[in-house]
């Protein structure tokens, strides 16, 4: 059922098990690294019907060139190929249809995904293809499929795919292989769809919420388990949406916790009634995840985009999960949104970080074709890169100066805070500024022009360059901070203490063992041993 080609990822249809006969039909998908699985393109294989013994899926990533990809995708020597385009591989999505367009002109390339849904008709990569489907595409896939196997080409060459009930779907769960549930994300859906309207996310432009059936939707959640799934990720927008549906699949994993289950879910900040609270409360440490965005505290901000949310509810479910839970909270703000700007920013910042999230994403914000967001540019002067994933560049209330040092702090607090490598250090980086936010600004600034980069900075270097900062342009004592540094280097077994801290330790000092790491959730596990 399974080929390596080095850390590319051949998946067979279930009926070729242990095949290695060509495939008619390849889903190629473009992961952003190994432990991510293609969801999108399960659901696709799971609903081609008769097709599905004539398919397959080749799964690659970001980390290797568009060549490599082409070889895998052409391996089986298929006659169609269906690629998934995301804002985040369009890039080198394109470079892969010119390497395959090149060397096979008579194979049928189809895509689908997000980024070819909207504002297609300038893209040279819908272009080259020789079919677009937009939106969900199970059923129009698997009918264009058909079509095209039979020698019938459609002079249409976009298509609009259809938002099919779920009990007319065929769920893609069986479509996970040992490895998958040994070794990468199993990402899930119970819910399809999102009632907001914040202008910046595709989900705005959805039609409703559909629901999986739930009887469906638990029988496959049991035999995910029993296979020995331990880490699920919900793609659903809005988890906590009903609170029926949300407190049935927390007391459902409740009932059937296990060594390794990890759990991640993306709320609603100011929904958390009280059931689902209690629930949330039971759940043992390094087992839930929530992903909750703020985005923004301004409420004219909030206004403009369409976001609404209750602030005060908000902090006094944020506090309840830091105070009352073990759930890691990974929240979201978004730098650039119309009419915020670097002071406003700074105090929202502040703001969230005093409520104790366990990480802060500092996005940059980004034009995805087909969002409302546009309908700002002119009034808010809203300057993006024509590139993707179409970042802000300048609005009428932060100059590009502000937002590339913004994309430089957003960098380096994932690296030192979200990463939970600094857990005890990083705080005295803003021990002896009013504002968090302005101690680490300064901070970035400084890292920023000694090292003369943002990416392809080793722990070590960055250990030693965060004391040097913090003894020297800080003048905090050495010996407290030599130790917490220290006590943050061994939060991960493994790790040897840098010389330059040696010197400063207590003698005798030795560091305290570090949990074993459960899965792939190793930023959480550094986390939760402070």
């Amino acid at each position: 059922m399974l080929k390596r080609l080095g850390p590319l990822i051949v998946v067979n249809s279930p009926a070729e098990a242990g095949d290695s006969k060509p495939a008619e039909i390849v889903l190629g998908a473009i992961n952003a690294r190994y432990r991510h699985t293609s969801f999108g393109l399960r659901y696709l294989l799971a609903n081609l019907g008769s097709l599905a013994s004539r398919a397959r899926i080749v799964e690659t990533n970001l980390q290797q060139s568009a060549e490599r990809i082409a070889d895998a995708l052409l391996a089986p020597s298929p006659s169609i190929i269906g690629l998934g385009v995301y804002v985040w591989n369009a890039t080198l999505a394109l470079d892969v249809v010119r390497l395959l367009k090149a060397r096979r002109p008579e194979l049928l390339v189809v895509l689908g995904g997000p980024e070819v849904s909207f504002e297609w008709e300038e893209q040279e990569l819908v272009r080259l293809a020789d079919y677009t489907v937009t939106g969900e595409g199970e059923v129009v896939f698997r009918e264009l499929c058909s079509r095209l196997l039979d020698g019938d080409r459609p002079e249409e060459r976009v298509m609009a795919g259809s938002t099919a009930p779920f009990e007319a779907l065929a769920l893609p769960y069986d479509l996970y292989n040992e490895e998958d549930l040994a070794q990468r994300v199993v990402y899930v859906e119970a819910s399809r769809g999102c009632p907001f309207r914040c202008q910046f996310c595709l989900s705005s432009l959805d039609r409703g919420v559909r629901l999986v059936p739930q009887e469906a939707f638990f029988g496959e959640m049991e035999r995910l388990l029993e296979r020995g799934a331990r880490d699920f990720k919900f793609i659903d927008r809005t988890f906590n949406l009903r609170i029926d549906v949300a407190t049935a699949i927390l007391r459902f994993f409740l009932d059937r916790l296990r060594p390794g289950l990890s759990l991640h879910f993306e709320m609603v900040p100011d929904r958390l009634p009280d059931e689902l609270r209690a629930l949330l409360a039971a759940f043992p440490p390094r087992t839930l995840q929530l992903e909750i965005g703020i985005q923004s505290w301004d409420p004219e901000v909030g206004k403009l985009i369409e976001r609404r949310q209750d602030a005060e509810r908000t902090e006094e479910n944020l506090r309840f999960l830091a105070d009352e839970t073990h759930v890691h909270v990974h929240s979201d703000l978004i730098v650039g949104l119309p009419s915020e700007d670097l002071q406003t920013f700074a105090r929202g910042f502040d703001r969230l970080l005093a409520l104790r999230p366990q990480e802060i994403q500092v996005g940059i914000l980004k034009r995805l074709r087909g969002t409302p967001i546009q309908m700002h540019d002119e009034t808010h002067a809203m300057v993006y890169r024509a590139e993707p994933p179409y970042e802000i560049v300048s609005t009428s209330t932060m100059s590009e100066t502000e937002i590339d040092a913004m994309k430089r702090f957003a960098r380096f607090w994932d690296l030192l805070v979200n990463s939970g490598n600094f857990i005890e250090s990083a705080p005295l980086i803003w021990s002896t500024h009013a504002s968090a936010f302005d101690g680490f600004y300064a901070f970035s600034e400084w890292l920023f022009e000694d090292l003369g980069r943002t990416h392809h900075i080793q722990l070590h270097e960055l250990m030693v360059r965060t004391f040097t900062y913090l003894v020297e342009n800080l003048d905090l004592d050495h010996r407290p901070v030599a130790l917490a540094i220290a006590r943050d280097v061994h939060r991960t077994r493994g790790r040897k203490t840098p010389k330059i801290l040696k010197p400063h330790l207590p003698r005798g000092w030795k560091p305290a063992v570090a949990p074993e790491r459960s899965g792939g959730l190793a930023r959480q596990a550094r986390h939760a041993a402070l």
